[in-house]
């Protein structure tokens, strides 16, 4: 069970969203409808989700540690929370949509990043796994803490660093709750060679344009 409370300051399209379980916690604060920041507790930092093109958002002295207090404070309600509600049922909403595409534009050899979204779900998180050629993989992979939609269900990305090549499949599977078996979605490496089509209207336009240049110098002449 997850406890998780939220804000919203009315100044700005800030959200702050703190959780926790027996076992895991998070706190994140987003922006805009995009997360901003979020307290990694396994490494024991805090960390910038924005890209570096996006105006810098500060973040006050402090707020890790701050981050590692709320933590134990969620926790020590967490039995009260699960007592008080142990009796109501527990809404589930299986994910609406399962999405993997890349960051950039595949070139083969050149590192690029898988990125799995999903969306839809009540309640958070889901879990993710990866495979590249049917066996699983961890290296070069990391995921977002859930992110609340405006309808209450929440959204999650998972990231995977990799170098494209040529007949290598890779597969993004998702765990929930309301699911009675995962979901899965599978990108391949593929590289479409270009057909005669192009290269056989390049050549008649050529000619064409050539034919209409050499008409045109005639009645100029004349």
């Amino acid at each position: 069970m997850m406890v998780l409370s939220g804000l919203l300051c009315v100044s700005a399209d800030v959200l702050r969203i703190e959780g926790c379980s027996e076992t895991d916690g998070e706190v994140m604060y987003g922006m805009d409808g995009e997360e901003a920041w979020y307290a990694d507790f396994k490494n024991k930092k805090g960390v910038k989700v924005l890209p570096s093109f996006v105006d810098p958002v500060r973040v006050p002295e402090g707020l890790y540690e701050e981050s590692v207090i709320n933590r134990h404070g969620c926790k020590g309600a967490l039995e009260f929370t699960r007592e008080a509600f142990k009796d109501l049922p527990l809404q589930q909403d299986a994910p609406s949509s399962l999405m993997v595409y890349t960051k950039e534009s595949v070139e083969l050899g050149e590192k690029n990043t898988l990125i799995c979204y999903v969306t839809g779900f009540y309640p958070a998180p889901v879990i993710f796994s990866w495979t590249k050629n049917g066996e699983n993989i961890t290296e070069g992979s990391s995921t977002n803490v859930p992110y609340p939609n405006k309808d209450g269900s929440f959204n999650q990305f998972s990231r995977l660093e990799f170098i494209p090549q040529l007949g290598d499949i890779y597969s993004c599977r998702v765990k929930h709750v309301a699911l009675e078996k995962p979901l899965s979605r599978i990108w391949d490496v593929e590289k479409t060679q270009p057909g005669i089509g192009p290269a056989v209207f390049c050549g008649l336009g050529l000619t064409f344009g050539l034919i209409g240049v050499a008409v045109g110098t005639f009645f100029l002449i004349k």
